[in-house]
């Protein structure tokens, strides 16, 4: 006989509550298990595109931004660099700062808008004069120890005394191969823009 439920009112009725919900069985669930979801080729190439472009989207980015590998193409900066050698260029840095006098950088070359590694051997506000085979900087002459001895700084055949001035946001720029360099000698300061990146040796 089911058992009875009783309401606390005043009156009571009773009614039977069917079996069904109080038997308590110890019969399995029939319940059906899913089967494991097979992945698609088209679903495993989706994501094989979706890496290769993040990969590819990643590398274009550093390479822009942070670092990327370069090859010195001539003779220009022997002895410190050597012709095909291949180096880092450090881009992010001219993010946080200016070109300091001594760094070596690549640049756009202004007499033909290719691309030339030079060093950095005077900044905004400086005065160049080169005289008598050395380069002075603001009336002092510049110590060149990264220079092979004996090397003189010519902008021609002749021993002239050339002057430069370098405005707001100019670089001065020199190879230390100076027989064998297109320099600011030949087309004076170059601008801030035209500075991409620090060589890392």
């Amino acid at each position: 006989m089911s058992p009875d439920v009783t309401t606390p009112a005043a009156d009571s009725i009773s009614e039977p509550i069917p079996a069904s919900s109080t038997r308590e069985t110890n019969e399995p669930c029939a319940c059906a298990t899913p089967a494991p979801r097979r992945t698609s080729w088209l679903s495993l190439a989706g994501q094989w595109a979706t890496i290769l472009v993040l990969a590819a989207a990643c590398y274009f980015f550093i390479g822009h931004f942070f670092l990327q590998s370069v090859r010195v193409v001539g003779i220009s900066m022997t002895p410190t660099l050597q012709d095909s050698q291949r180096y880092l260029l450090n881009r992010w840095v001219l993010f946080l700062r200016a070109p300091h006098r001594d760094d070596i950088v690549v640049l756009r070359d202004p007499s033909d808008n290719g691309y030339s590694v030079k060093r950095v051997v005077a900044v905004a506000g400086d005065s160049v004069e080169i005289d008598n085979g050395h380069v002075y900087v603001n009336s002092r002459q510049l110590q060149e120890p990264y220079l092979t001895p004996g090397t003189a700084t010519f902008p021609s055949p002749t021993n002239e005394r050339h002057s430069f001035t370098c405005s707001k946001n100019e670089f001065f720029v020199l190879g230390d191969n100076r027989p064998r360099s297109i320099d600011s000698r030949v087309y004076g300061p170059v601008p801030r823009a035209n500075i991409l990146g620090l060589i890392i040796r």
